[in-house]
């Protein structure tokens, strides 16, 4: 054990502990003050719920203490509230509480709306009807942004600028012209709500507050891992909440969409384009909500329904980026026949293992090969081990099955996700925030697709994407380009050893001068303990090369690269 002690005269270091302490205690003070602050605002939330009738709770189990004291705290604003709310339907009172509390919680309502194993599903079902309208800011406020961001005149960036056309929780759209090299184009211009970055932190503050105490007090809920369902949903806000990175993911896929896709995006002004402001290409096309419009035009309605969900499934499992949030207000129809998709604020991205995990899923519930799609969940660390591989096969067994029994226009991979979510609890499956933008966006479309052709086969769909993406990567072709990859990674890595022993001999230091003098906070302890250490960091660090180039050895003989 190290002897840790403070020896007499070392009054710099006391100088230098002095400081810390002070800044521990600001902090203390501050996270206090924070939990007071997240605590009446989740209260004024409570009550605005309660005063329309609205009581979130979990599923099942024991109810959280926080729940069950908030539930009776606003018990009399219920009981006064109750004979206002009669005969108004459930789904329209919690649409009406969320928008009374603001954008953020329009957010999370839409958030937690994918999340039917959290919220069970008849608040799911409520929660899907909520739509993201707010009322549009004024014209002399668009102003404001446009000329703070892009500087100068208002006129001096368009030759038309027109009223709101569109108003969400973040941000809302107008119509304008511009004249760029004598050409003149009509655009849409993105403006961010003024103070809306301000007022998503304060409610996201609440947000993290209440996640925490919820995996503190109710132990049923810490496998969901609320804490990261709310990180989740901050990074989206965040993204969302920057305007250039959103042109930036338009810019991005159109790179990644060939020309046979029946697939687009909106081109960007990138001159008129900042953090607050968005300008991109004008869109006039029939939405593809409006299915009579569509068919009055001679577009064949059913192969839409098809573009929609292999576009979608392409992206995801091809590219690892897709819209994550293609529902019918931001898809339509131009001229040519083509979807052009609009709204790139909640953009999903997959990384290879989850794209595998997808493409071996779906192929799998499609060929009924239960026990490889089994094993690919215990591949993907998505069941724990204890479990018996075939027993999650014989579960899967049991939602794919009544799949092959049904007609196309009954099977729904929204069922499919509920009853995949239904099993997560039995065996013990953690939340993967990294699929939750997946989970979400597949029903969405589903939606989409089924609204345009009913009898949508999403089997049929999906089959050709999954089974060309396992054949390009997991075939013997696949494992070569990819042991290819790794080598030049493995060689890059090599050319940069000179530098990573250099960097570990200066920042490792000498624990064993701290076990012999005790800890001093001047500059000669901190010199001798940077002097002793890199002995240590040079072998340490020759230790984790050997290990690499064992592990880069292996991986490629596993791809017939390196044979014996």
């Amino acid at each position: 054990m190290l002897d840790l002690k403070v020896r007499r005269g070392n009054v710099r270091g006391a100088a230098r502990i002095a400081p810390v302490c002070e800044t521990l205690s600001s902090g203390a003070k501050g996270l206090m003050a924070g939990a007071i602050l997240s605590t009446l605002r989740l209260a004024k939330a409570g009550v605005v719920l309660a005063s329309h009738s609205v009581r979130f709770a979990p599923k099942d189990g024991p109810e959280p203490l926080p729940f069950k004291l908030a539930r009776i705290a606003t018990l009399p604003v219920r009981a006064l509230a109750a004979p206002f709310q009669w005969g108004k339907p459930r789904d329209k009172r919690i649409s009406a509480a969320l928008a009374a509390l603001g954008p953020s919680y329009i957010k999370l309502g839409q958030f937690l709306a994918t999340r039917g194993d959290i919220i069970g599903p008849e608040l799911q079902g409520d929660l899907a009807q909520l739509q993201d309208r707010m009322p549009p800011f004024g014209m002399d406020e668009a102003r404001r942004a446009i000329e703070a961001s892009l500087g100068g005149k208002l006129e001096d960036h368009f030759v038309e600028f027109g009223p709101p056309v569109a108003a969400a929780s973040i941000a809302q759209v107008h119509k304008a012209v511009v004249i760029d090299n004598g050409e003149r184009r009509t655009v849409a211009v993105k403006i961010l709500r003024p103070g809306i970055e301000k007022r998503f932190k304060r409610d996201l503050d609440s947000y993290f507050f209440a996640a925490r105490l919820v995996e503190r007090w109710h132990e049923p809920s810490r496998r969901l891992r609320p804490v990261a369902i709310v990180e989740n949903l901050a990074r989206t806000t965040e993204l969302e909440m920057d305007l250039r990175l959103e042109a930036a993911a338009m810019s991005e896929m159109a790179e990644n969409l060939g020309p046979d896709d029946g697939f687009r995006v909106p081109r960007v002004d990138w001159r008129r384009t900042s953090k607050r402001v968005l300008v991109t290409e004008w869109i006039d096309g029939i939405p593809i909500g409006d299915k009579a419009a569509l068919k009055a035009a001679g577009y064949d309605v059913d192969q839409l329904g098809m573009t929609v969900i292999r576009s979608f499934l392409t992206h995801a499992m091809r590219d690892g980026f897709f819209h994550a949030d293609m529902h019918q207000g931001n898809l339509f129809v131009d001229k040519a026949g083509i979807v052009v998709a609009v709204d790139f604020g909640i953009m999903g991205r997959l990384g290879m293992r989850e794209r595998r995990f997808l493409a071996e899923i779906l192929h799998g519930l499609i060929t009924r090969d239960y026990r490889r799609a089994a094993e690919v969940h215990f591949w993907a660390g998505y069941v724990p081990p204890h479990h018996p591989v075939e027993v999650f096969a014989q579960a899967l067994r049991a939602i794919g099955e009544p799949i092959h029994g049904k007609t196309a226009s009954e099977i729904s991979m929204a069922d499919l996700l509920g009853q995949l979510f239904a099993y997560t609890e039995v065996f013990d499956m953690q939340t993967r925030p990294e699929l939750i933008l997946l989970q979400k966006s597949m029903v969405i479309v589903e939606g989409v697709a089924r609204g345009l052709n009913p009898s949508l086969n999403m089997w049929v769909a999906a089959e050709p994407i999954a089974k060309e993406w396992i054949e390009q990567n997991l075939s013997v072709m696949g494992r070569l380009r990819d042991a290819g990859d790794g080598a030049t990674m493995l060689a890059k890595l090599a050319s940069d050893l000179p530098v990573v022993l250099a960097s570990a001999e200066r920042a490792f230091g000498a624990l064993g001068t701290m076990a012999e003098n005790g800890v001093r906070l001047d500059d000669a302890t901190i010199e001798r303990l940077a002097a002793k250490q890199s002995h240590h960091g040079r072998w340490r660090t020759a230790a984790l090369w050997v290990a690499a180039i064992a592990l880069a050895v292996l991986a490629l003989g596993q791809a017939g690269v390196i044979t014996p």
